[in-house]
Order: C-alpha cells, then structure tokens, then sequence
C-alpha cells in the first residue's frame, strides 16, 4: 500500500486515525468517514458526512454504506440508486457478481462502459500509451480511477496502486470485485479547496477518460504534477478534443489548450495509439496542430517519462502468462463454438464499433490457459482483445 499523507480538502490540516472507521483533523476535530479502508473526503456533503459518522459510530456499519453507495457526480443524469436494491447489494455483496453490483448500483449505461472497458479501444489505447513510454515504476497513482480497470492491470506485475474517484461506490467496486484490499484507495472531489493527497511518493500517474471533465484541468495538472515529483511522469489518455463532436459530456479541450497545459508532453491521437496495439508497432507522437481533427488527445509529460516510445509487443498490453483468458464477453453464441459481436446498447456500438479491435465473427473455445507465447497462433487474438483477462467475479 501507497503510505498517503491525507489531508483535510477543507483546511489541509493532516488527517489522522480517530476510529477504525474515521479520520480527525486537527486543531479543529473535524472527521471524516472511512468505509472498506476508503476515505470519503467529499466537500459539500457534510450532511451526507455527518450521518455517515453517525451511523458508524453507531454500529451501523452497513446503512452507513449504502448512505455513500447512493452518492453521485455533478454530471450524473440518471436517476437515482433503488434503496432497497442498494440494501441487496451490501447485504449479497461476497456472492454477487461485478454484473449483479453494477445492476444494482443503478448505472445504467456507464455500467456498459465498465464491464466492457478490458476491451474497449480507448481503454486499450491508454494500455499502449503506458507500454510506449514505460520506465518500470513501483510505485502507481491513478487520478478517476473509475473502478480500477488499470489498477488491476498495474497490480498483476507485482506494483503497488492508489487510486482516486469522486463517486465512493466506484471505489468500492473497485475494492469488492476489482483490485482486492492491497490497493489504496481515497474518494474526494478535485474541486476541493485542498488536495488531500499532496506530496505521495509516485513514480507515475495516471489518468484516463477523466480529464476533460475537470473544471480547474490546470489547477489539477499541477497537482498531479507534484505527486509525481521531480522523477516521475504523467499518463493522461483520451482527452476530447472540444473541435470533435463525441459522446461524452464533460469540458473538452482543443489543440492549442493541450500545448498550454502540457508544454513538455508528447502527444497523441488517441485512435493511433489504439491501431499500434494490433499493428506491433511504436505509436507516433504528434505536434498538437496538426491533430486538430482527431477524436481525442493522449499526452505523457514529466521528467520521468521515456523520451521517445518504443514498440508495443510485450508490455502492458499483453496479459501475464499463467492467466486462464474468457472470450470478451461480447460475444453471444450462434452455434458450437461460433460467436457474434452483440453490443449493450446503441450508443456504445455508435462510439466504439468502427474501432473496436477484435472481429464481428469469430469460431473458438471460449476460454484458454495463456502462456504468454507472443508468437503462438491466438496470440493475435489476445491483443485485439477478443480473449481477455477479466476479474474472477465478473
């Protein structure tokens, strides 16, 4: 585990163990919950705080759960998480699946994104942006962690993860279904008047599919910047470039915003950065101008980082060896061992399909014992993504 000096977000006080379910600051007293060793550092939820701690120190442990399971981003549109199915997840929650939490937790859509993102290409595009530039880190931080799809990835070789989320039920996703209870994990919204984590000991950090929906993007950047220090680096992958229309809401940026905020990064069209997966090959990097028309940025910046990308072949992307890989769960049967592409829905056909790296069709087993064989015949298959390496549970 990552040893994070926690912070107030409110007065930057330092946080310090008050209960087993609790942090105090000090002069002022003031506490915060702490539920599955998570932090809930929100701003602007102290009623939400309040009966949290309330409960807790009451010896209602699990209530005081589903209270935070409920809370939500600014930019959430859906409606809100069933009570009673919120009560069935904290109660089933050591048999039920990552599908069943997700259900559950009333997601919807985003729900598709996250039981689907080991395949999707922008996930697979931030894999080959850490593979181009890696340099062997020990120590990882992922900013909007999301559930932990890196941080699994991450954790697989042996390094230690943190993460971070505005919504506490991603991280205790993550913990229950995900990445297990070695990771550090810590919810607080980037719009605090404090970092809560100022100074941790990083080797890389990491954020993707997030940025451009921060309001202070170079408030933030600074932060992050501090945290990988003097000898670390950034990975902020798939940024919307605000002069392509997309999919997702948020704030995105143009061209000329990404050379502002990352005048020392090396910058790339998101959608390469996915095609040099499957080709085996090192991804370009671009001056900003002349990507003014691609769907998103991906950026690595720091003193930290490799100074010029190299093949991706047996990296990151690739699953260790010794894993037993399931057919991407996609797939639907028509037959014996014949499959079709089904999609969750329209909108994640509508922005995925024409990049998506594995075939419509495909005829195999559904599963087999990798051994990490880069030249073996379903090698291929494994980086594109049409067998892959997902949670136990999911």
């Amino acid at each position: 585990m990552i040893p994070f000096d926690l912070r107030s977000p409110e007065t930057g006080e330092p946080l310090k163990a008050d209960t087993p379910h609790s942090l105090r600051e000090a002069p002022s007293g003031a506490r915060w919950p702490v539920i599955d060793g998570i932090p809930y550092l929100r701003t602007n939820r102290a009623d939400l705080v309040e009966q949290t701690l309330k409960l807790l120190d009451a010896g209602e442990a699990d209530l005081a759960l589903e209270g935070l399971l409920a809370d939500q981003d600014d930019w959430w549109t859906g409606p809100p998480a069933d009570p009673l199915d919120l009560h069935e997840l904290v109660r089933e929650r050591d048999r039920r699946s990552l599908r069943d939490a997700v259900r559950l937790l009333g997601w919807g859509r985003v729900g598709d994104y996250f039981l689907h993102r080991w395949t999707d290409p922008t996930f697979l595009a931030g894999l080959t942006l850490l593979e181009a530039h890696w340099n062997d880190p020990v120590c990882v931080f992922e900013f909007a962690c999301g559930i932990g799809h890196y941080l699994r990835e991450f954790q697989t070789r042996g390094i230690k993860v943190a993460g971070a989320d505005v919504v506490f039920a991603k991280l205790w996703v993550a913990r229950h279904w995900v990445v297990g209870k070695p990771a550090q994990l810590v919810c607080f919204d980037a719009n605090s008047p404090h970092w809560p984590i100022p100074g941790a000991p990083i080797d890389l950090v990491v954020c993707n599919d997030a940025f451009y929906f921060l309001d202070r993007k170079a408030e933030v950047l600074e932060c992050l910047r501090q945290n990988a220090g003097d000898d670390g680096w950034l990975a902020v992958s798939h940024i919307h470039n605000s002069d392509r229309p997309g999919f997702s809401a948020g704030r995105a940026v143009s061209a000329a915003e990404i050379d502002e905020l990352f005048p020392d990064g090396l910058v790339y069209d998101d959608a390469d950065l996915t095609r040099s997966l499957v080709e085996r090959r090192a991804p370009a990097p671009r001056k900003p101008q002349d990507l003014a028309d691609c769907e998103a940025f991906s950026v690595v910046a720091g003193p930290g980082m490799r100074p010029a990308p190299r093949p991706v072949i047996d990296g990151i992307t690739v699953p260790r060896p010794g894993r037993t890989l399931r057919l991407n769960p996609l797939y639907v049967a028509e037959g014996a061992d014949r499959y079709t592409i089904r999609w969750p829905s329209e909108r994640y056909e509508a922005e995925y399909a024409a990049q998506a790296t594995y075939p419509v069709t495909f005829t195999g087993p559904d599963s087999f014992d990798w051994q990490g064989e880069l030249e073996a015949p379903e090698a291929d298959r494994v980086r594109d993504r049409t067998y892959v390496d997902l949670p136990e549970r999911w």
